[in-house]
């Protein structure tokens, strides 16, 4: 893990504490986060399993959400505006059992860039979907999970005086 990421692991963790403590409560990592993708890594532990000892279903929601916040909350920073943003949808299949430490991926960096640059140029909410998978790296490089979630943005309005 290079330097930027550990960064951003502590940027996620620590903003997760005070605004969505359960997703810090899995204390996810960021493996990869580029103008193409983002890349979330979830451990397999007493936290995140199941009875069956594979990852529970909400651990994998919160992962695959915070490879699609990830970047959002990164281009929202990067804009200097107040847009607020949340899901709208979520659609997933699973595939595979989790079985190890599991991967989010999001291969669609620039769609997110995209729309939070047109949130900016108006006030009305915009919404798009992306899609994602997930994989246990160390059992296999496929997919056991592939997720689409709709993002949903909206520049802060200014208060009336």
């Amino acid at each position: 893990m290079n330097f930027s990421n550990l960064k951003l692991t502590a940027l996620v963790n620590g903003l997760s504490l005070l605004k969505i403590p359960l997703l810090a409560f899995v204390t996810p990592r960021v493996v990869e986060l580029t103008d193409e993708k983002s890349e979330i890594k979830i451990g397999l532990g007493y936290r995140t399993k199941n009875h069956l000892r594979v990852m529970y279903f909400g651990s994998l929601a919160m992962g695959a959400e915070l490879s699609i916040a990830l970047m959002a909350v990164d281009q929202i920073q990067k804009s200097g505006q107040k847009i607020d943003f949340l899901f709208k949808q979520f659609d997933s299949q699973f595939l595979k059992r989790a079985e190890g430490d599991v991967h989010f991926v999001c291969p669609e960096a620039a769609g997110v860039k995209d729309l939070i640059a047109r949130s900016l140029e108006t006030n009305d909410r915009l919404e798009q979907k992306f899609q994602g998978y997930a994989y246990v790296p160390s059992i296999s490089p496929e997919p056991i999970m592939t997720y689409a979630l709709t993002l949903s943005v909206k520049k802060r309005s200014k208060k009336k005086a």
